[in-house]
């Protein structure tokens, strides 16, 4: 097959992409000559057969020039009218160039020599067929023949060829767009770089390995080859700089064309190297799948390595040395606060707020958290299937790094004030806040126990909370839903009875216990007799089963009296 029938490719160089796909089992960006061939009229006439329809067209381009090779590219479609044939096409121009036998050869030649996939000749004005010689050099050199008729303008066989162009490229476009995707949610995995070559392995026909800077292995993807048969290569990578792709071929099978990519940091320093294994060479489309691999992986692997670096200086400090916060000197304080600074988004020190984030779908509020997060089309409960993707939500919504993920939710340092507006968002996805107030590097401790304080009350009333607007008391901290169910539960058989036997015994336990179980300072604020009173705090007694003497029972009981009024009235 002559060179007509290859598509284009790109220089097989090293330090520069790795060659574009030749081979017809790859997926291929383009249109060929079948494609083409297709869309046309049914009046074009086949006249030899190269055998390259699967070919790729680079471009439909007209000529009437007697050596049109020199303004052509590889891999054209060219149309003539016959003009370089006319006055030798029965054979008496002899050496002309475009003349006779010889000439249409000669013509035809140089043709395939330049990588013209196929010629069209069309009839009227010169010629009503196409001329014998041309027919025959075309078999003779196996160039693609087609007859156009003169009721197909040269100018309708170029705008098919556009708009087929055009429909192509939006399908590359597409595919990569959802490649993309792909590529994007393996980044936010909980194993990013395993499944991030997963991802590629499985959009790209390549074996993938992902070298440390130590050159030991941390993931792949595909079979692939050993370490050591890779050493060359990996002593170019990592021992090089600047971005370039290093080329290797190893005689096994998957592995004909080895490339690998150097993985750096802002600074040039080497982090590691993607090595990539196949057969053939890669398509354009799948070069850019590759280089968007890369990229990603060099955001991941500087992210633990040099990105960030303030939290983990913060974890460090205070894991080697947990007293320093009480202990450590002035200049060690200002040093911890300006990498807390740093971790929450910020460039200089200042006040921080605690916030912890409850689920909506527990606790009482459940039922209406699950309301509300399927009206906003969220799923209840936490933010996806992915612990990772979990975090950065966090890490986002708040700008910082502070996060942890918890049995009941979540915890955040942040440097935010956590308006009303962030609040809103937040609850929309379906969780509950307790916003901690602001608080110093030596007092997160203290204020951590605060917004702690308050999750039993965020827990039970479905509501959130913040820390400078609780009320701090028992039945502030307990809150009105939650001290309205402490009432009903632990006074029902009291609250069960008539309304005239209700009223009267709540009256009188709420004496009894303001006034410290003192019988006599009781009766007086009654108008009772002592043994009345005491008649019916024996009947209380009973009806809750329970030793009214225990002072933990009198608390109990006289935090609940403070939320019976928010009862529904008890039928008569």
């Amino acid at each position: 097959m002559g060179r007509n029938a290859q598509p284009t490719g790109a220089p097989e160089a090293v330090g520069g992409t790795p060659p574009a796909a030749g081979s017809a089992g790859e997926h291929r960006s383009g249109v060929t000559l079948d494609q083409l061939l297709a869309k046309l009229p049914a009046e074009l006439v086949l006249l030899h057969d190269g055998g390259n329809g699967s070919g790729l067209l680079r471009w439909v381009e007209p000529s009437e020039l007697e050596d049109p090779t020199p303004y052509l590219l590889d891999g054209e479609f060219l149309l003539t009218a016959g003009l370089p044939f006319v006055g030798g096409a029965s054979g008496d121009a002899g050496d002309a160039p475009g003349g006779g036998a010889f000439g249409a050869d000669a013509y035809v030649r140089r043709l395939v020599k330049a990588g013209v996939v196929a010629l069209g000749f069309g009839l009227e004005p010169y010629f009503s067929a196409v001329p014998d010689p041309v027919v025959a050099a075309c078999v003779r050199h196996n160039l693609t023949l087609l007859q156009v008729p003169s009721t197909v303008p040269f100018a309708a066989i170029g705008l098919e060829f556009s708009r087929l162009l055009e429909s192509d490229n939006a399908k590359l476009f597409r595919h990569l767009a959802d490649t993309n995707r792909q590529l994007m949610r393996a980044v936010l995995s909980a194993r990013p770089e395993h499944e991030l070559l997963a991802a590629l392995a499985q959009r790209v026909p390549v074996w993938a390995m992902l070298i440390g800077a130590d050159g030991r292995v941390r993931a792949r993807a595909g079979s692939g080859v050993e370490v050591a048969a890779l050493q060359p290569l990996l002593g170019r990578l990592l021992g090089g700089s600047g971005p370039r792709v290093e080329m290797e071929s190893l005689d096994r099978p998957g592995s004909r064309l080895v490339f690998g990519h150097p993985l750096r940091s802002t600074r040039d320093a080497n982090l590691g190297a993607l090595v990539l294994g196949t057969d053939t060479p890669l398509t354009p489309a799948q070069n850019s799948v590759v280089s968007s691999a890369v990229g990603l992986l060099e955001l991941l692997v500087r992210q633990r390595t040099s990105g960030s670096l303030a939290p983990s200086q913060l974890a460090t400090s205070l894991l080697l040395h947990p007293d320093s916060l009480s202990a450590g000197g002035a200049r060690h304080l200002n040093g911890l606060r300006d990498l807390l600074a740093q971790s929450t988004s910020s460039t200089r020190s200042g006040a921080l707020r605690i916030v912890q984030g409850i689920s909506a779908a527990q606790g009482i509020g459940a039922e209406q958290g699950i309301r509300a997060d399927q009206a906003a089309g969220q799923p209840a409960g936490r933010a996806g299937d992915s612990p990772v993707r979990e975090l950065l939500q966090w890490r986002r919504l708040f700008d910082t790094k502070l996060v942890e993920l918890t049995d009941y939710g979540f915890a955040a340092i942040t440097r935010l004030r956590v308006d009303d507006a962030l609040l809103a968002e937040v609850e929309k996805l379906g969780w509950r806040l307790i916003i901690g107030d602001a608080s110093e590097l030596t007092d997160l401790s203290s204020a951590y126990q605060r917004v702690t304080a308050l999750r039993q009350r965020v827990q039970t009333t479905g509501k959130s909370a913040r820390v400078g607007e609780v009320t701090w008391t028992v039945a502030g901290l307990l809150g009105q839903e939650a001290g309205t169910m402490l009432a009903g539960r632990l006074l029902e058989p009291v609250l069960s009875q008539d309304s005239d036997r209700r009223t009267a015994h709540l009256s009188v336990l709420r004496a009894w216990l303001g006034e410290n179980g003192n019988w006599d300072a009781t009766a007086k604020a009654l108008g009772l007799h002592r043994n009345s009173v005491r008649r019916q705090i024996n009947a209380v007694s009973e009806l809750l089963d329970t030793d009214l003497n225990q002072a933990q029972v009198r608390a109990e009981l006289w935090i609940a009296l403070q939320y019976v009024d928010g009862l529904p009235p008890s039928p008569d």
